[in-house]
């Protein structure tokens, strides 16, 4: 069965195109010409042997951030080796990085592994400040210049003991070490973030310290998806790509806030989708079937192993996004329908805090971003949770659970649209 599965004729001629991490030429980069200009600019100064200044690039998920980055550093790393110029990219995702001493460890480690050395110092067990102090052997005896590129850093928030987020305490650091003298080599942070006013949280020692320079991600728009998808399709085989193909998976991926990663690994489930059928061509069906697929094992994949209150908080929130044009939910309403809910199924209510901070951790998940926003002047904050993903499809899959179940979903209805009239 496998020999006849190898003998048979394929649609996706290389699968790579069709992994959004994947890091593809500059010419195939469109729709970002701006942004690709201003990091190109500002990190080029690599190039002969001095500091380039400190980034800060925000904006939702799927538009190019962490892309364009990867890009601009890898060419300027091939330039550096012609230069004789060593030149490192360090990036860590900060999504599942706990506490400022895990970070520091992460970076230490993944600047060894770039140098092809071995980290002198346990992950646990040893000062925050002996890690540091590692790093910055390493940095020293390998590199001229370093990049470290920290990307989702909003959710290295760290105990909350601590005055400051984590993040803060790490943009210090590492913005202060080339002054202190602990370091020779030029370094420079590019701060990645979903949260546009993550700034606001960073310390004003941290602020003063770091200064970047702010590069801002908007929304793709499905003219750009399209043009996106069209810089890929050799990814395929020629002519297996219907027309109506690539704007309709532009469409599906527009309508959850233009996130080009979805774009991609749409076109490629529908891709493969077409093979596994024994079909010769990709057809408007395929992406259609895709979409479902997608949006289904994304929601299922997440929920399965998520705990009862993180699901109550869910669907709370996404029973309000559900009524929304915006398919948004401001976290203050929210609540107030997670209480109805955990009043309703007897099951343990907590704070308000603690229920935006589950919230907050969905984020790992890429089902939801948030943005912190303000009634006005005299008000207080809120945050305002956008979904990646149909809140329809994440409450049917959430209604699979039987003990959510038992909350009738026409009273839940009930209850979101009477708060979203006293919503001000």
């Amino acid at each position: 069965m496998l020999l006849e599965f190898d003998e048979q004729e394929g649609i996706i001629r290389d699968r790579s195109l069709l992994d959004p991490n994947y890091v593809v030429e500059e010419d195939r980069i469109v729709g970002r010409d701006d942004q690709l200009k201003e990091v190109t600019k500002m990190l080029r100064v690599a190039l002969g042997d001095n500091r380039p200044p400190n980034l800060f690039l925000y904006g939702p998920s799927g538009t190019g951030k962490s892309l364009i980055t990867k890009a601009v550093c890898n060419n300027i790393s091939r330039i550096c080796e012609t230069r004789d110029i060593s030149f490192g990219t360090i990036e860590v995702n900060c999504q599942d990085l706990d506490t400022l001493g895990v970070a520091v460890y992460e970076l230490t480690k993944q600047t060894a592994d770039h140098a092809g050395v071995d980290v002198q110092v346990p992950k646990h067990g040893v000062a925050t400040k002996e890690k540091w102090d590692e790093l910055y052997r390493i940095v020293n005896e390998h590199f001229d210049s370093v990049v470290f590129v920290l990307d989702e850093l909003d959710m290295l928030v760290g105990r909350r003991d601590k005055q400051e987020p984590a993040f803060s305490r790490l943009l210090y650091q590492l913005s202060r070490s080339g002054a202190n003298d602990d370091l020779s080599a030029y370094i420079s942070v590019v701060a990645i973030s979903n949260d546009t006013r993550m700034m606001e949280s960073v310390g004003s020692r941290a602020l003063s310290s770091f200064t970047p320079e702010d590069v801002h991600f908007d929304d793709y728009d499905a003219n750009q998806l399209q043009a996106i998808l069209r810089r890929r399709q050799d990814a395929f085989y020629d002519n297996v790509v219907d027309d109506d193909v690539i704007p309709l998976a532009a469409a599906f991926a527009a309508q959850t806030h233009g996130d080009a990663r979805k774009a991609i690994d749409l076109m490629r489930v529908a891709g493969e989708l077409a093979e596994r059928e024994g079909d010769d061509r990709i057809q408007e069906e395929h992406v259609r079937e895709a979409q479902e697929k997608v949006e289904k094992n994304r929601v299922l994949e997440v929920v399965r192993g998520i705990s009862t209150q993180k699901k109550l908080c869910l669907y709370a929130t996404a029973a309000v996004a559900a009524q929304t044009d915006t398919e948004s939910a401001r976290s203050t309403t929210g609540y107030r329908v997670y209480q109805y809910l955990t009043e309703t199924l007897d099951a343990d209510q907590y704070h308000q805090e603690t229920y935006v901070n589950k919230m907050k951790e969905m984020t790992t998940y890429s089902l939801v971003d948030f943005e912190r926003r303000s009634h006005g002047p005299s008000s207080g904050m809120f945050l305002e949770f956008q979904f990646g993903e149909r809140p329809e499809t994440i409450l049917e899959t959430l209604r699979e659970d039987s003990r959510i179940s038992m909350a009738s979903s026409d009273e839940v209805k009930s209850v979101v649209k009477a708060q979203l009239r006293n919503q001000t």
